[in-house]
């Protein structure tokens, strides 16, 4: 036993020594070691939670798909399918070719980019802020599909697309995230941003992407008209959507997406502030969507299903610009008057404008988007000031509620202009040339019938035809 016991104490003594030798000077890392390893792993964490937010936003077009199918007719559905998974394809080669080089390519004179096209010279890093990136710009086509559902020409769609994703997009991009010194809304030596005294903020895109993406659609709706049976005697009717179901299942995909939208664009794996960012985007769609419930039950004795989806929606799109920059009140109050831009922008859109809009994408995405800018300037605590005392990445001044005056909100302000004027004047002309070209509109008669068969010669639901013996 007391052999045993020696040899234990043996063991254990030369145990003690191996580890006192291993941390000695000669067998421990520097300092500067350190530093390096540690670096590489917050690098490795960027690269990684890059790649797992681009996924998320990569599958909102799933949800698109959803929405803009389950708010139209059947007979339309593999058409708006097509569309949106042809978007992303598009969006893919588009924006490798030409809309990363215009959008993040050497600056000209604050107004585009001038190289980088077909990603020459790209990195590692290079490769996943592309990929981050790609995955937003075919949002805003998206966008534009769902307004002009039911009556467009897939083959002017599919033009405009690619003209969206390689001009419209990156080009406004370019004023505002490209990081370049002369950039028209954010760069220090900008003529605008001098003039203000401080540049204008835009987290995720509520400007970039929604606003962007609204704005064209409502060229397009303009242009290419209502659908059959939408207006009688002046007045809007429903065209009720086939499937409530898969609606608010899309609806529901697109809420999850806004993770890897808003917190992925921190564009910092290791950032203790996408909490804040994540905490405040559901705080501002879940008062979007009970406002909006609440008025339609009020306004009809009944809460209306689809246009509190929209509420969702329109208070996520808001909160994608101050995300990073309010409290988590103010981000329930940029939800909550959401929801009311919603429903009074649907109403507007209808009954003054006489849009059809099927999916209400000018409302959720135009005017919310536009309301996320302006409340930048209203509520934005400042960087460094606050609980973002510690934050990388936020308006850089208070708004006009928290005693920063009205620089930061005519910046915003001057954002909102420039999203309309741009995205709604080009798009127009564009519209207009394909209009003159191929043809926006598809015949009435393919319109009855439904652009399944006529466009792809198929239907979605073919079990629901019934065969004449």
């Amino acid at each position: 036993m007391l052999k045993n016991v020696q040899k234990i104490g043996k063991f254990l003594i030369i145990i003690c020594m191996i580890l006192i030798a291993l941390s000695s000077p000669a067998f421990a890392a520097t300092a500067e070691e350190n530093a390096v390893a540690i670096e590489g792993v917050q690098t490795a964490l960027t690269f990684v939670w890059l790649l797992l937010a681009s996924g998320l936003v990569f599958f909102m077009h799933a949800g698109f798909s959803l929405v803009e199918t389950g708010l139209t007719r059947s007979k339309n559905t593999a058409n708006i399918l097509m569309k949106n998974f042809m978007t992303v394809v598009l969006g893919i080669l588009v924006y490798w070719a030409v809309g990363w080089g215009v959008m993040y390519g050497a600056d000209a004179a604050g107004l585009i980019g001038t190289d980088q096209f077909f990603l020459s010279g790209a990195d590692n890093a290079l490769w996943n802020g592309w990929f981050f990136q790609m995955v937003f710009a075919a949002t805003g086509a998206t966008i534009v599909s769902g307004a002009m559902a039911e009556r467009t020409n897939f083959k002017a769609y599919l033009i405009y697309c690619v003209m969206m994703v390689a001009v419209i997009y990156p080009v406004y991009g370019h004023w505002v995230w490209s990081g370049a010194d002369m950039a028209l809304l954010t760069g220090a030596d900008s003529p605008i941003v001098k003039a203000i005294g401080v540049a204008s903020h835009d987290f995720a895109g509520s400007g970039v992407v929604h606003s962007i993406g609204g704005y064209s659609a409502l060229a397009g709706v303009l242009l290419v008209g209502a659908r059959i049976g939408k207006f009688k005697d002046g007045k809007a009717v429903p065209i009720p959507g086939h499937n409530l179901t898969i609606a608010f299942l899309g609806t529901l995909i697109l809420a999850l997406g806004w993770i890897g939208f808003n917190g992925g664009s921190t564009l910092d794996g290791n950032d203790p502030y996408m909490n804040l960012v994540i905490v405040n985007t559901f705080l501002a769609g879940a008062a979007g969507a009970v406002v909006t419930m609440l008025i339609t039950w009020m306004k009809t004795g009944k809460p209306d299903p689809s246009l509190t989806a929209n509420g969702l929606l329109g208070g996520l799109v808001a909160i994608t610009a101050p995300c990073g920059s309010v409290n988590n009140w103010s981000a329930i109050i940029i939800g909550a008057i959401a929801g009311i831009i919603i429903y009074a922008g649907v109403m507007f859109n209808e009954n003054k404008l006489k849009l059809d809009d099927p999916v209400g994408a000018i409302a959720v995405h135009g005017y919310c988007g536009s309301w996320g800018l302006i409340s930048v300037g209203l509520f934005s605590i400042g960087i460094g000031n606050g609980i973002l005392a510690d934050a990388a990445y936020a308006a850089e001044v208070p708004g006009l509620f928290y005693g920063g005056g009205i620089s930061l909100l005519l910046i915003q302000l001057i954002s909102v202009l420039c999203t309309i004027v741009w995205a709604f004047g080009i798009s127009f002309i564009i519209f207009k040339i394909l209009d003159a070209v191929v043809g926006l509109r598809v015949s009435e008669e393919e319109e009855i019938m439904g652009l399944d068969i006529c466009e792809h010669g198929i239907r979605a639901y073919p079990e629901y035809l019934m065969r004449e013996e």
